[in-house]
C-alpha cells in the first residue's frame, strides 16, 4: 500500500470568492472530518495533491495530511469538479484508523480468455467495471483481477465469485453480475435458422 504526504493550510476563509481566489492561487478547498475530529476546512496545493493520488493506489492511496501541525492519516473520499473545465474544485478527507476496516472502490480488470463462449459465437457482457471493498486502509488493492478462462456460455460470474485478498472482503452484493455471457449476433442467427 502506497501513502502519501501532503501539506494542508488551515488558514483559508470559508466563502465562494475567497474559495475562487484559492483555486487561482494554485490550491483546492478541503475539509478534513471522521470519527473524533471535528470537520476542519483546509487547503492543499492542486500540483501536489495530484502527486500523491497519481500512484497505482489513485483515490486510494493513504495520506499523511499534515494540517498545520497536526498529523491525519486520510483518505480522499468525495472529489468535486469543475463542470466545464474537469479540474478538481473541493476534496473531502476522511481520517482513518490504520487497524479498522473501511470501504472503497477497486477497479475489476478482466483476466484469461473465455475459449469456449468465443468458439460458441457467445459475447462476454462486463457488467462491473468496479466495486466496493472492505478492508484495513493499508490492504487496499490496487485492482482485482477476474478470472474468465473457465466461463462457458450461458454462465455469469457474481460478486461472490470474485477471489479477494486475505482480509478484504465484498462490500456489496454477493449476488449481483459482475460477467454475463450473451449469445452473440452469429449464434442468434443459427438459432433461428
Amino acid at each position: 500500500m502506497s501513502q502519501s504526504t501532503l501539506q494542508a493550510s488551515t488558514t483559508r476563509e470559508h466563502g465562494t470568492r475567497n474559495s475562487r481566489r484559492l483555486r487561482l492561487a494554485g490550491s483546492i478547498p478541503a475539509v478534513v472530518y471522521g470519527v473524533g475530529v471535528p470537520p476542519l476546512p483546509v487547503s492543499v496545493d492542486a500540483k501536489a495533491f495530484r502527486t500523491a493520488v497519481s500512484g497505482d493506489q489513485g483515490l486510494n492511496t493513504l495520506i499523511e495530511l499534515d494540517a498545520d501541525g497536526q498529523k491525519f492519516l486520510v483518505l480522499a473520499r468525495e472529489i468535486q469538479r469543475h463542470p466545464v473545465r474537469g479540474t478538481v474544485a473541493h476534496i473531502d478527507f476522511q481520517v482513518v484508523d490504520p487497524n479498522a476496516a473501511v470501504v472503497a472502490v477497486v477497479p475489476l480488470h478482466m483476466i484469461g480468455d473465455a475459449v469456449e463462449v468465443r468458439h460458441a459465437d457467445w459475447e462476454i457482457d462486463q457488467q462491473m467495471f468496479s466495486f466496493a471493498i472492505r478492508t484495513r486502509p493499508a490492504l487496499i488493492p490496487t485492482h482485482i483481477d477476474v478470472d474468465i478462462s473457465d466461463l462457458k456460455p450461458g454462465q455469469a460470474i457474481h460478486v461472490k465469485d470474485v477471489i479477494l485478498g486475505e482480509g478484504v472482503e465484498a462490500a456489496g452484493d454477493p449476488a449481483a453480475n459482475v460477467v454475463n455471457t450473451r449469445a452473440g449476433r452469429a449464434a442468434k442467427t443459427s438459432e433461428r435458422a
